[in-house]
Formats: C-alpha cells, sequence, structure tokens
C-alpha cells in the first residue's frame, strides 16, 4: 500500500487540533466526529472498512469486522484534496490532553494502541487489531483484550489524555502501570498484567485488581488521565449518582445547605 506523505501542525495546549496539510489528490483518513473543519476543496467521503482500501469486498468486510472488534464505528471518512492547490483539514482531540505524531516508518511499521486513541492518519495505514497472546490479559487486563493496529510507513496522529509520558525501556526493563494509562507501545515491548498482591490493596487502594507490566525493548507512551477515569469522575459528582450538586459560584448557596460547598469539595475527591 503507497502511503499518502502528509505535512502537519498541531495547535493548542491542552485541548488540541491537528491540522493536516494535503497535495492535490492526497487524502486523510479520520475517525468518525473527529473532524473539526475543513477547506473548501477537501472531498469528504465516508468508507465502509479502515479506509485502506484493501482489494474486494472481502478486504473491505474484514476492515469493518476488525475495527467493529475494537468497540468502532464499522465506517471511516476519508478527506481527500480535489482541488489544484494545498488544502487543509483539521482533527480535533475529544478531551484534554496531547495528540501524538506517529511516524509509522521510524517506528517498525506497526504500532499497538488502545482502541479509542486513535485520532487521524494519511491515507494507506491500516486500522487493524491485536489480541492480547494471554488469556488472563485478556480477562482482566482493564481495557480490554482487543487492542488497536497501526500498519504502515505514513504518519499517524493519536490521542493521550492529560499528560504524556514518552519512554524508551531497556531489554528487561519492566514498568508497572495503570491499566487505563497505557496509550501506545511497540510490538517489541511486552505487555502482561499482574495481580496487585495484597487483598487489602485490591479492595481498598481503589487501584483495581491488576496492574499493567511493560517490559522492553521498546518505546511506550503513557497518560496520566485516561477518559475512563475522567467519565467515573463526573458520574461520581453527578446529582442522579449521589452525588453533591452547588450552583457554580454560590458562597450562598453552600451556606444555606449546611456545608453542601464543603461537602461537594470533598465529595468530588471520595475516590
Amino acid at each position: 500500500m503507497v502511503m499518502d506523505v502528509v505535512d502537519y501542525e498541531i495547535f493548542g495546549n491542552e485541548m488540541q487540533y491537528v491540522e493536516v496539510e494535503l497535495d492535490p489528490g492526497e487524502a486523510a483518513v479520520g475517525e468518525a466526529g473527529a473532524m473539526m473543519y475543513m477547506q473548501s476543496d477537501i472531498q469528504m467521503d465516508t468508507v465502509f472498512g479502515d479506509g485502506s482500501q484493501q482489494g474486494g469486498l472481502f478486504g473491505k468486510l474484514m476492515g469493518a469486522g476488525k475495527r467493529l472488534l475494537t468497540g468502532e464505528s464499522l465506517f471511516t471518512t476519508v478527506f481527500q484534496n480535489v482541488g489544484h492547490g494545498k488544502q487543509r483539514v483539521a482533527f480535533a482531540a475529544p478531551y484534554p490532553g496531547k495528540i501524538l505524531p506517529m511516524n509509522l516508518a521510524q517506528l517498525g511499521g506497526t504500532l499497538i494502541c488502545q482502541k479509542d486513541a486513535f485520532l487521524c492518519a494519511a491515507k494507506g495505514v491500516a486500522l487493524g487489531i491485536a489480541f492480547q497472546k494471554k488469556l488472563g490479559t485478556g480477562l482482566f487486563g482493564g481495557e480490554g483484550f482487543i487492542m488497536q493496529k497501526l500498519d504502515g510507513d505514513g504518519m499517524a496522529f493519536v490521542h493521550a489524555g492529560g499528560t504524556l509520558m514518552e519512554r524508551n525501556l531497556a531489554p528487561g526493563e519492566m514498568l508497572r502501570v495503570d491499566t487505563g494509562c497505557v496509550v501506545a507501545y511497540q510490538p517489541s515491548v511486552d505487555f502482561d498484567i499482574q495481580y496487585v498482591g495484597k487483598i487489602k490493596s485490591a479492595l481498598f487502594s481503589g487501584e483495581g485488581l491488576f496492574f499493567a507490566t511493560l517490559r522492553g525493548p521498546g518505546r511506550i507512551w503513557l497518560q496520566s488521565l485516561p477518559f475512563s477515569r475522567l467519565a467515573n469522575r463526573i458520574i461520581a459528582s453527578a446529582p442522579a449518582a449521589g452525588g453533591h450538586s452547588v450552583g457554580e459560584g454560590s458562597m450562598l448557596g453552600g451556606a444555606v445547605l449546611g456545608g453542601g460547598l464543603l461537602g461537594g469539595l470533598l465529595g468530588g475527591d471520595s475516590e
């Protein structure tokens, strides 16, 4: 598969977007709902599968099936420059964090990432699936048995929540990580799970029953704010879930409710 070579620029700090510049005939593939804006000569087309243009109906069905297994939409969106000059299309991050430009050619042609990390890529990058080889990893890994696999030699962009940590693990070097904090890693990295070791820690630490273990050699990318953690805190603070709701900036409301403001602040850190 011939990859389109695209130029790009990332804007913003906590809430970022990436602007991809396409020459005439070039195209980018975006996750459903990720597009922010596009210039007039960009033509948008929704395709069945992962947009890598695998040959025949069977190839398209395989691409769509892979996306379905990772919990993503059966369709992706292709943005092609049909004009005579350079055109730009932008893709926005779904929540606070960092957009990571991944040059697959420099990473050995393959990257394993969390199923919701992919944002967009140059046309030709194939979106596949990576099954965890060990049954225990699939049953207890927290983020699931199936992860996304990006194949090709073009540019791909993935999103990490919160603050990013990027690290090169030496051969045999191992890190224990919260399962939700793993964004991506090279295939040379061994991904497994490890029981926390103590019943009391498992039940009351709030960290879950298992850690992810990442053993080198290879590069890894970690995020400080997994979306699942952010969503859990929001749900826990919602009135319908028993959380405390106080009007924004209402000191009087807190006093009338007999310390409701203080209770709301404390309740936000109840995990």
